[in-house]
């Protein structure tokens, strides 16, 4: 059978979310065809050939982009079987459903696709531990079409794989937790590792690990890292590991730095620790600045990620995550995106256990993807607006990431900030790829 696999954004990755069913797909005997819309265009003749045509749905900007080409291939290929897998599709169940969908597929979806092309039912939810194979990435664009790390004023070919999926915690906020529900699987380390060693050979110089904790499987996580730097000693990496886990395990971020880890992104979201407790994050404004301090000593960058704007935020608070984030020389660590973004509310969320929040949300809005909400003081929603659109205008014309940190601080402050706290003119530019990472929050306000 003719398969086509289509992703429509992945943060400036190369899909692994195509190229590891492209390889289940292919060792079945089909032909698979592989479509980034992030990064290409969508041949009409391989919708038209196709028999089954599935959209990888791994965040919610993907799933919103994917809604009009869903409608598109159906019009140009009605017989084709059409499905629709990872994290986003079965929180939107009912929606892709009523749009034609045929199959919504969550938790490790690899078998499913394959009962699809044979022309069998697929399972709609697999937590299975599966064996994985190397991931195909023959049919995608090259490493050069995405997201580059940018380290000393050059851009590097980044490439991109997961070590882990799931995830061990039940962060109220967080995507991962409706269809894992507190658990991860693990992609073995031989995987892993063929992985890496095929983007290399095709000019990567940097590996970022898209697991949501790279810490959950702490032992796995370094194994591979081991292993990664003795076959690769030039090769730097980055990874994702919570606040919680970098505390906890804070006697491992050596060996994260010998192995050529350059930046360990964390999603800190607030330095109020009534909003942490909310979000059932298991850390403390505390515990973020004592990792801020462990990482400093071991020479890592930190990255956080933040969701500035939720319905518990004032303006005072605004000021005091601003006041943090320089207090702790974290202004060039920190992409101004991540002070612009909004509480995303999608079907599914934790957040609909806490009755304030039910009562704050509208009816869900099927264009948008999420329950709409507004803050009970407008005025917050009017600097979410205008913190946005200043981020907005401010990278489109290249500003440093202190310069807008700079006028931020002015717009919320009232005054200038002190020259204590800004960072050097001559600064080191701190490792980061040059495609924002956010996950559980929209970058534009609904206002």
């Amino acid at each position: 059978m003719n398969v086509l696999l289509i992703s429509t954004y992945d943060l400036g990755h190369q899909p692994f979310g195509l190229a590891s069913p492209a390889a289940w797909l292919a060792r079945e005997g089909h032909t698979v065809a592989c479509a980034d819309l992030a990064a290409g265009k969508i041949s009409e003749a391989a919708v038209r050939e196709a028999g089954l045509i599935a959209f990888h749905l791994p965040m919610h900007t993907a799933t919103r982009m994917a809604m009009p080409i869903i409608e598109r291939v159906r019009q140009l290929n009605p017989a084709a079987r059409v499905a629709c897998y990872g994290l986003y599709a079965p929180l939107n169940r009912e929606l892709l459903f009523g749009m034609g969908v045929e199959s919504v597929i969550g938790g490790e979806f690899e078998p499913a696709l394959a009962q699809l092309a044979r022309g069998e039912a697929g399972a709609a939810m697999n937590l299975d531990r599966l064996v994985f194979l190397t991931p195909d990435r023959s049919a995608l664009p090259p490493l050069a079409s995405y997201s580059h790390l940018r380290e000393n004023g050059e851009a590097k070919a980044a490439g991109y794989t997961e070590a882990t999926r799931g995830c061990k915690h039940l962060c109220r906020h967080c995507p991962v937790v409706p269809v894992y529900q507190g658990q991860f699987r693990v992609v073995q380390r031989e995987v892993v590792l063929a992985d890496i060693r095929q983007q290399v050979a095709a000019g990567a110089r940097h590996i970022t690990f898209g697991d949501p904790d790279f810490f959950n499987g702490p032992t796995h996580a370094i194994r591979i890292v081991e292993e990664l730097h003795a076959e690769f000693p030039a090769v730097t990496y980055d990874v994702t590991i919570k606040i919680q886990h970098l505390k906890k395990h804070r006697d491992l971020l050596p060996a994260l730095k010998a192995t050529g880890c350059l930046f360990v992104t964390s999603a800190v979201e607030s330095v109020d620790d009534g909003v942490l407790t909310l979000l059932d994050k298991n850390h403390t404004r505390q515990d973020f600045y004592d990792v801020a301090s462990a990482m400093l000593g071991a020479g890592l960058a930190l990255q956080p990620t933040f969701i500035a704007f939720m319905p518990w935020t004032t303006r005072a608070g605004y000021g005091e995550l601003l006041r943090a984030i320089a207090d702790l020389g974290l202004i060039d660590h920190t992409a101004p995106v991540q002070l612009a973004l909004r509480l995303l509310i999608t079907q599914g969320s934790r957040l609909l256990e806490l009755a304030e929040i039910r009562d704050l949300v509208g009816p869900f809005d099927e264009q948008a993807l999420a329950y709409p909400w507004r803050h009970s003081d407008p005025h917050v929603d009017r600097l979410a607006a205008h913190v946005f659109a200043l981020v907005a205008k401010r990278q489109d014309e290249k500003r440093s990431r202190a310069e807008i940190f700079a006028e931020l601080w002015e717009l919320v402050h009232g005054q200038p900030m002190p020259a204590a706290l800004r960072p050097p003119d001559a600064a080191h530019e701190v490792p980061h790829m040059d495609e924002p990472w956010y996950c559980c929050a929209e970058p534009a306000p609904q206002v």
